[in-house]
């Protein structure tokens, strides 16, 4: 039986690498993988690309890991993956997250305010219309009084929605309202005591432990001989980045789970603007937890651990140099 695996795609890169994005995909699609998730931040919009994707593609899942919920209304988004799923014929995911107040104030110009109430209301809202029902909604944030209805039929009435979350609080609401959860540098020995906090919400809304795909969002580099320590140091510059340049969520989540020495070295290494001092601030334990970096074969194997700890669908970064290279590794991880 083939193995879950999902497939990330970044928002950056040359008009050569998107290209690339669309055969990598296919060649994912023809081999099972199960999805493949874009990223959106500063760089390319991902519905763009998912709908060339939805396009170019048979049966592979195409999912948003994330959009945040102050760019766009819930309208908006309801429209856009409604019309993504009808392309896809069924295969859209909504992958929803707040984002911090560093891009959605000063990227988006929008103030950063209440933001897993604000995530509460647009999973309402985007439910509803879905469902074509009347939008009449009073709520904290969203007040809708004129009964409009999405004007052409959905594919589906609800689209599978996930959640990126790292607080309790957030997490907590995630396992009530959404169908998954996208924790992103989650430690790996925590995995199993956020599944917990996840499923104390999703006891409130009457769901099981089936009903809440847990799908994190791992950095994964191969190694192979002579080039482990290089790698390893390259796998270190995106977490670092998480932790000293994208608000205070990441830094927060990973002090609270023991990593307050690393942080505070990243954070100093940013201070001085030395981004290589920066990603040396991530420790091997800091590393080897949140990250997966290794030879094939032990990347394997830290797959099969998480998912041995409550994982149940790995995201994984595109990977190889070429969609042939990434064709072949795909094909190991999905035995």
């Amino acid at each position: 039986m083939t193995r879950r695996l999902g497939i990330q795609i970044g928002f950056a890169g040359s008009p050569q690498e998107r290209e690339d994005i669309v055969k990598r995909v296919q060649i994912a699609d023809d081999l099972g993988v199960e999805s493949a998730w874009v990223a959106e931040a500063w760089g390319r919009d991902a519905f763009s690309i998912l709908t060339q994707l939805a396009l170019s593609t048979k049966k592979i899942q195409l999912g948003t890991a994330i959009v945040n919920v102050f760019s766009r209304t819930p309208a908006v988004l309801a429209m856009t993956f409604g019309t993504l799923d009808e392309l896809s014929s069924g295969r859209a995911i909504i992958g929803l997250g707040s984002s911090g107040a560093n891009v959605v104030e000063h990227w988006h110009g929008v103030k950063f305010d209440k933001p897993a109430t604000r995530l509460r209301e647009y999973i309402e809202i985007i439910n509803m219309i879905m469902r074509r029902e009347k939008l009449n909604y009073d709520g904290k944030i969203f007040k809708l009084a004129r009964g409009f209805t999405m004007q052409f039929p959905a594919f589906r009435d609800h689209i599978p929605t996930y959640i990126a979350s790292i607080t309790p609080k957030s997490m907590e609401q995630t396992g009530e309202i959404a169908d998954g959860w996208i924790p992103i540098y989650w430690p790996k020995d925590k995995i199993a005591s956020g599944v917990e906090t996840l499923m104390a919400g999703a006891k409130k809304a009457g769901k099981t432990r089936a009903g809440l795909t847990v799908a994190p969002a791992l950095v994964m580099q191969i190694t192979d001989a002579g080039t482990d320590e290089q790698i390893r140091m390259a796998a270190r510059g995106p977490i670092a980045f998480y932790v000293g340049r994208m608000g205070t969520y990441y830094y927060e989540m990973l002090e609270r789970h023991g990593f307050e020495a690393e942080v505070a070295k990243i954070k100093e290494g940013w201070a001085a603007r030395d981004p290589k001092a920066a990603a040396a601030g991530v420790s091997d334990r800091m590393l080897d937890q949140t990250a997966v970096v290794g030879p094939l074969d032990r990347c394997v194997e830290e797959l099969n651990e998480r998912r041995a700890l409550g994982v149940d669908l790995p995201l994984i970064g595109m990977p190889g140099r070429d969609p042939a290279e990434m064709g072949k590794i795909l094909e190991k991880l999905l035995a």
